[in-house]
């Protein structure tokens, strides 16, 4: 097992780290910015460094300064949780240069995983099924593109290679408009990403977001945990995750999931990640795979009683996964509600003191979070501050479960995205389950 671990996040994910590292008897170095000196993790880790003033180009996304705060705590291993420098293969393998141990795949997967045109093919290789589209980058030549799109059938999405986020994307309804729009697109990719691959997809008109967790060792072993439905997003940012995904037939859920632990060994996948795709009308399409921990791994966590970040660790330590597939069992339902500081009307975010928390409590909930009394979010991250996750024997338990939490749930100081998520939570078409990735924006827009 790892002796030392550099957690090079910050906020509930870098706590959620630390709290594992604990379990496994592994110290703990907590790296930070200048504005995060009153983090939980960092009051609670074994040593810890201050990488540089507040803005994440100067501090997270500082590569030399992690590495060099890795090399005076005489660290073993880097966790990056997500975000940040998670699914950076420049640094995994700086990391990995320098003698230490990356927690997450190697280099070469997480750029084969990072290009979108790459990643497709892989899949299709593997079996992992996948929206019909360009079979690679788009070419200049705007006869060809347009033939393209004719067999593809409008309406069609065109998509930046190197994007994510859901930015570098431009749906397309017309032939008229397809050119103009790849030449668009392939200028934002260039200034977003500095990469002007653009590639072409049949555009989903009402699909969900669904996603499969994996765990691979990189020696061979690989397992899936289930599925979990992340469609209640805004602006392509997930707002509430459930596991599993309601009303799949099991023959449909089980080939799909099988086809993502083949993608894993045929690849030599090491750690934790997820397929990420789109389900509409009984067919699953591969959009994209993210080689880190997600930020809805709890729901996951609950219905399986597999400890992702510890299976991490362990992966990392050079251990075989401690779970085989037939000691899977998906037991019940779990909801996350992710708890911002932002109002829950205009979304803008909303940092300051929090003069007052209070975490709700029970059978079945478990709140992930960093705050505490007084504790002051700052302007400079992401409006992340808690992840509010709960559990039932079934679906329905697990929902009131999730209101009576909500309800219970308080945060003073600051505005929080609470009065938002009590009112998901009481929406019919979301209570009947299955609602596609455009519910929520037209909800709110209406």
């Amino acid at each position: 097992m790892l002796d030392k671990v550099l957690i090079a996040n910050r906020g509930e994910i870098a706590l959620r780290i630390l709290r594992a590292c604990k379990e496994l008897g592994i110290k703990t170095v907590a790296v930070h910015s200048s504005a995060d000196r009153d983090l939980m993790h960092v009051r609670l880790a074994d040593e810890s460094v201050c990488i540089g003033p507040a803005p994440s180009i100067d501090s997270y996304l500082n590569i030399p300064a992690i590495i060099s705060a890795a090399e005076v705590t005489d660290s073993e291993g880097v966790h990056p949780g997500y975000g940040f420098l998670a699914e950076n293969a420049d640094f995994a393998e700086q990391v990995e240069r320098c003698g230490f141990k990356f927690i997450g795949p190697k280099a070469d997967v997480i750029r084969l995983m990072g290009d979108k045109v790459s990643a497709i093919e892989a899949m299709k290789k593997a079996g992992v099924p996948t929206v019909p589209g360009s079979d690679g980058p788009l070419p200049e030549d705007g006869a060809t593109i347009i033939e393209i799109a004719r067999r593809i059938g409008f309406p069609v999405i065109i998509k930046a290679a190197a994007g994510g986020g859901g930015r570098g994307m431009r749906v397309v309804h017309t032939e008229a408009h397809l050119v103009n729009a790849v030449q668009v697109t392939k200028a934002e990719a260039k200034a977003a990403f500095g990469d002007d691959t653009v590639y072409m997809e049949k555009f989903l008109q009402n699909p969900r977001h669904v996603e499969i967790q994996v765990l691979a060792d990189g020696q061979g072993g690989a397992i899936h945990l289930g599925d979990r439905d992340c469609s209640l997003q805004r602006r392509h940012q997930k707002v509430l995750e459930e596991a599993p995904a309601p009303g799949i037939p099991d023959d449909i859920r089980k080939a799909v999931q099988d086809s993502c632990v083949k993608a894993c060994v045929d690849i030599g996948y090491r750690g934790a990640g997820t397929f990420e795709f789109l389900y509409e009308d009984g067919g699953f399409y591969f959009i994209e795979m993210n080689t880190r921990v997600q930020v809805e791994h709890p729901v996951t966590e609950m219905v399986t009683g597999v400890d992702i970040v510890k299976e991490q660790l362990r992966i990392a330590s050079g251990l075989p996964l401690s779970v085989k597939q037939e000691d899977i069992e998906i037991r019940g339902h779990s909801f996350e509600c992710r708890i911002n500081a932002e109002d829950a009307k205009t979304f803008l975010p909303s940092p300051g003191r929090v003069t007052h928390f209070h975490a709700p409590g029970g059978l079945g909930v478990r709140m992930d979070s960093h705050l505490y009394d007084n504790y002051s979010v700052p302007p400079y991250y992401d409006s992340l501050i808690g992840k509010l996750i709960t559990w039932g024997e079934t679906r329905e338990i697990a929902l009131t479960r999730m209101r009576n939490a909500l309800d219970e749930i308080v945060i003073e100081g600051i505005k929080s995205n609470v009065a938002l998520q009590q009112e998901l939570v009481r929406d019919h078409g979301f209570m009947e389950g299955g609602i596609n990735i455009h519910y929520l924006e037209k909800k709110l827009g209406d």
